[in-house]
C-alpha cells in the first residue's frame, strides 16, 4: 500500500486521510490533543469545531450550498458526519457538536486503512520523500511546527485573528421574553430563539459593548481580524446601526408579545440536539469574562444567563500560499508535503473540509502513478485552489483568507440578468464540471 501521514485530526485532516484511504493509500494521522491540548480546543476528539456549530447556508443557490453539494457528491465523510447530526437552525446546516467530533472519530477509527497516532509532530524533516506528508494543523498549528514551517518558507507565517461567541445555559433563558421563529420563517419556525430589543434596550446593550474593557492581544502588535468572524464590540465600533444591519437585523421575524418587528434582535441556536445549550450568533467577542457577563445579561430574556463558555480571541495561521503552493496543493519547495485545510488561506469549515479532500485524493493517486487530475476553475472547490494558489489572489504581500463566494467562479458566458437565475446557472455549470472531476478521481 502507498503511505500518506496526515498531521492534525481537524475537519480537514480527517477528511484527508479518509479520502485517502478510501483510494487505497495506507493512512496514518497525528493529533497532539488530547495530550497536548490548543487555547480554543476542548477535547481529543477528531473534528472537533472550535467556533460556531454552524455550516452555514444549506440552499442550492448559495455559494456555501454549492460546495456542500460538491463534497456530498466526492462522499465527503465531514458531510456524511453533518447530515447525521443535524440541529435545526432555519436555512443553515448546523451540528451537535459533539455528537458530530464523535461520529468522525468513529469512522476514522474503524477505517481498515486509517492509524491514529495521539503524539505531537514537532518537525517534518523525519518523513521519508518517497511518501506523501499532508500538513493539516489548522490555524492553531503548534508554535514548534509553526516555527519550522517558517524557516522552511523563508519567511514569516501570515495570520489574522479570529473570535468565537459565547455559549449559554438553556435553563438560564427567560423564555417569557425570548420568542422562537426563524427569520423570514426558514426551517421549521423554531429553529433559533430571539431575544427581542425594544430601541432603549438596544441603546442601553451598545453603549454598555463600545464601552466595555476588552481582552488585550499579547505579543502581537499587527492586529488583523478576518471580516468573517468579526468580533460583536469591533462592528458596533463601525456604528450604532451597523448591528442592527448586520447580526441583530430584525427583518423578517415579528415578536408575538406586541405583534410588531423588533428594534433589534439576538438569536440563539441550539448547540445540541437536545436544545441544553445556546449559542449567541453573530455574537463573537474578545471582551474579558466580566463584561460578557455584564453586556450580554442586558438583552431581554438573557438577565440570568449562565455561560457555559465565554467568547474568546485567539490566533489563526495561514501561509503564504500564492508564493508556496502549486494547485495540487503541494509545496513547491517540497512536493512531497501537501498543505490543507484552513492554514492554506481559505476561512471557514467547508472551504477547510474541501482542501482536506482534494489534498487526501491528491496524494492518494500521486502514490498509486496515477495521473494529476484537477477540479475546473468552474467549481466551488477549484476557485478556492484558484483563490490560494493563482492570478485572481491578490498579492502575496496582501494575501487575505476568503471563504467560498460566487465572486470567486468565474462569470457565464452569458450574462443573465436575473440574480437567482444566474446562481442557478453558475451552480449548474460547475456541479457538471465536478461530476467530471470525482469521475476522472476515482470516485
Amino acid at each position: 500500500m502507498s503511505e500518506v501521514f496526515v498531521i492534525g485530526g481537524g475537519l480537514s485532516g480527517s477528511e484527508a486521510a479518509y479520502q485517502a484511504a478510501e483510494l487505497g493509500a495506507s493512512v496514518t494521522i497525528y493529533e497532539m490533543r488530547p495530550g497536548k491540548m490548543t487555547e480554543a480546543h476542548k477535547t481529543g476528539l477528531l473534528g472537533e469545531l472550535v467556533c460556531s456549530n454552524s455550516l452555514r447556508s444549506d440552499s442550492p443557490e448559495s455559494a456555501h450550498g454549492l460546495i456542500k453539494q460538491e463534497l456530498e457528491a466526492a462522499g465527503s465523510l465531514i458531510m456524511a458526519a453533518a447530515r447525521a447530526t443535524s440541529v435545526p437552525a432555519g436555512g443553515c446546516l448546523a451540528v451537535d457538536r459533539n455528537l458530530f467530533a464523535e461520529f468522525i472519530t468513529a469512522k476514522i477509527r474503524t477505517h481498515p486503512n486509517i492509524k491514529i497516532v495521539y503524539d505531537e509532530v514537532a518537525s517534518l524533516s523525519s518523513f521519508d520523500t518517497k511518501s506523501a506528508v499532508i500538513l493539516a494543523t489548522g490555524p492553531l498549528t503548534s508554535l514548534t511546527l509553526a516555527e519550522e514551517l517558517q524557516k522552511m518558507l523563508g519567511g514569516q507565517s501570515l495570520y489574522f485573528y479570529d473570535a468565537i461567541s459565547p455559549i449559554i445555559d438553556a435553563e438560564s433563558i427567560d423564555y417569557e421574553k425570548a420568542f422562537f421563529a426563524s427569520r423570514y420563517g426558514k426551517g421549521t419556525g423554531d429553529d433559533y430563539l430571539n431575544c427581542p430589543m425594544s430601541a432603549e434596550e438596544y441603546d442601553l446593550f451598545y453603549n454598555s459593548l463600545v464601552n466595555a474593557d476588552k481582552v488585550t492581544v499579547r505579543n502581537f502588535e499587527d492586529e488583523k481580524v478576518f471580516e468573517g468572524c468579526m468580533p460583536i464590540e469591533v462592528m458596533a465600533g463601525r456604528g450604532k446601526d451597523t448591528l442592527r444591519f448586520g447580526p441583530l437585523k430584525p427583518v423578517g421575524l415579528i415578536d408575538p408579545r406586541t405583534t410588531l418587528k423588533p428594534y433589534a434582535v439576538i438569536q440563539l441556536r441550539a448547540e445540541n440536539i437536545e436544545k441544553t445549550s445556546y449559542n449567541l450568533v453573530g455574537c463573537q467577542t474578545r471582551l474579558k469574562y466580566t463584561e460578557q457577563s455584564h453586556v450580554f445579561r442586558l438583552v431581554p430574556g438573557l438577565e440570568k444567563a449562565e455561560f457555559l463558555r465565554y467568547g474568546s480571541i485567539h490566533r489563526n495561521t495561514y501561509i503564504d500560499s500564492p508564493r508556496h503552493l502549486n494547485k495540487d496543493l503541494t509545496l513547491k519547495s517540497m512536493p512531497h508535503i501537501y498543505i490543507a485545510g484552513q492554514i492554506t488561506g481559505v476561512e471557514g469549515y467547508l472551504e477547510s473540509t474541501a482542501m482536506g479532500l482534494l489534498a487526501g485524493i491528491y496524494a492518494a493517486r500521486k502514490l498509486r502513478g496515477l495521473d494529476e487530475t484537477l477540479p475546473s476553475r468552474y467549481t466551488a472547490c477549484g476557485s478556492l485552489i484558484e483563490h490560494i494558489t493563482g492570478s485572481i489572489a491578490a498579492r502575496p504581500s496582501t494575501f487575505q483568507p476568503s471563504n467560498i463566494n460566487f465572486g470567486l467562479l468565474p462569470p457565464l458566458s452569458v450574462p443573465v440578468r436575473d440574480k437567482a437565475k444566474k446562481r442557478q446557472a453558475v451552480a449548474a455549470r460547475a456541479l457538471a464540471d465536478w461530476e467530471t472531476f470525482v469521475a476522472a478521481s476515482n470516485r
